[in-house]
């Protein structure tokens, strides 16, 4: 092992601009693309970035997701956190952090309400949401945050009427949500957040269980084998993936798009480059980079053994800059054939509303490339305040300019 350095820490501040991998990154797997990682509190992981590596180990299911079978060991200095900590319970509802069968019961509950069909036939309203939300941006002085004026509200109005959250109470769960994904801060401030969002839940299911209506939680809510704690995890996660990472790939792929004027004139002189230009997007930027697995037993890993027990870092960010797998991948290209990327994670964990995500991301920069033909930034690219301190990146806000052409 001593062939290559083996990482103190793992590094995870883009500096090689906002939109790449970290340098860091990107030479380890050019050397070793399943390394030894040396964590803070003096324990041995594993971090995995090659492209091949990555998709083996998402579906191979000796590669745990659940928190609860060991110490977990922080791959970053984290002011207000111990580099290790006790084993963390398994959350009732909270399918991503379980393994089969128990994964697979509950993921059971939700295939129906997300069918690629179901999706297709939501296409037209969430197109009269965009529209919506364009109308009112369309009616605000520029220059304004897309953040708070478009990205955040497409997204968050889609999935508060999919699970029936009331859309007056997005201060709530956006407020809350943002916090527990802060990536440095003191644990009672991450639960704190978390306690706060989950009685907020607990509250919503109980009513529904009392009074269904028509959506996905008053659904879920009528099947008597889930109890109200596993309606609340399974609330959490689908609030918080629902409308967190949408809205940071509106906003950050906005972002991309008017950093790259040739990629973005090729998009608005040919609308049918869109659904490609989604995945490439999704790939070059990958904003939901980092996850956990750990080891069940010895398994040997593209020529590495890990030992039973080992906690392993995988980066999709950077398997999806793998050259072995994509050419030129540093290149933001909207005309590129993306197949396979990881950016909606791979196996049996894979996104299960990877395609309301697209659909709403294809409606999303349609529109606003339609409605804002002149769109552009309102500050020097450098400006623009990164959530590089966030477990999904983005941006927090970003101000954009336009020229009134009524």
């Amino acid at each position: 092992m001593s062939e290559f350095p083996i990482p103190h820490g793992l590094p995870q501040d883009r500096d090689a601009g906002p939109f790449d991998p970290p340098s860091a990154i990107t030479a380890l797997r050019a050397a070793r693309p399943v390394s030894p990682l040396q964590f803070p509190d003096g324990h041995e992981g594993w971090l995995v970035t090659g492209y091949e590596a990555v998709r083996t180990l998402m579906a191979d299911t000796r590669f745990s997701s659940r928190q609860d079978l060991g110490i977990v060991h922080v791959p970053y200095e984290t002011p207000g956190m111990p580099a290790q900590t006790e084993p963390s319970p398994q959350i009732p509802g909270l399918f991503i952090a379980m393994d089969p069968p128990d994964h697979t019961r509950l993921r059971r509950k939700l295939t129906g309400a997300f069918t690629v069909r179901r999706m297709r036939q939501l296409e037209a309203h969430i197109a009269e949401i965009v529209e919506r939300q364009l109308d009112e941006m369309a009616g605000m002085a520029p220059p304004v945050d897309l953040v708070t004026a478009f990205a955040l509200p497409v997204p968050s109005l889609v999935i508060c009427e999919l699970l029936g959250v009331p859309y007056e109470d997005r201060a709530t769960f956006q407020t809350n949500t943002a916090q527990f994904l802060v990536r440095d801060q003191e644990l009672d401030e991450k639960m704190a957040a978390y306690g706060a969002m989950t009685t907020y839940l607990a509250g919503l299911v109980t009513s529904k269980r009392a009074e269904p209506t028509e959506d996905i939680l008053s659904d879920l809510a009528r099947d008597s084998d889930l109890g109200i704690e596993e309606l609340v995890g399974i609330a959490f996660l689908l609030l918080l993936a629902g409308h967190e990472t949408t809205a940071n790939m509106l906003a950050l792929g906005t972002f991309a798009l008017l950093e790259h004027p040739a990629q973005l004139a090729a998009l608005r002189t040919d609308a049918d480059l869109m659904p490609g230009a989604v995945e490439e997007l999704m790939r070059y930027l990958s904003i939901a980079d980092i996850f956990y697995r750990y080891a069940t037993e010895d398994i040997e890993l593209c020529g590495e053994t890990i030992p039973t027990g080992s906690t392993v870092v995988v980066s999709l960010l950077a398997a999806n800059r793998d050259p072995l797998r994509f050419a030129d991948p540093d290149d933001l290209d909207v005309r590129r054939t993306v197949r396979g990327h990881v950016s909606f994670g791979h196996g049996v964990h894979q996104c299960l509303g990877q395609q309301l995500a697209r659909i709403e991301m294809r409606a999303g920069f349609a529109g606003l490339l339609r409605r804002f033909p002149t769109l552009a930034l309102a500050v020097p690219a450098n400006e623009v305040p990164l959530r590089s301190d966030m477990n999904i990146y983005g941006v927090h806000e970003l101000p954009v300019t336009w020229t009134d052409e009524r």
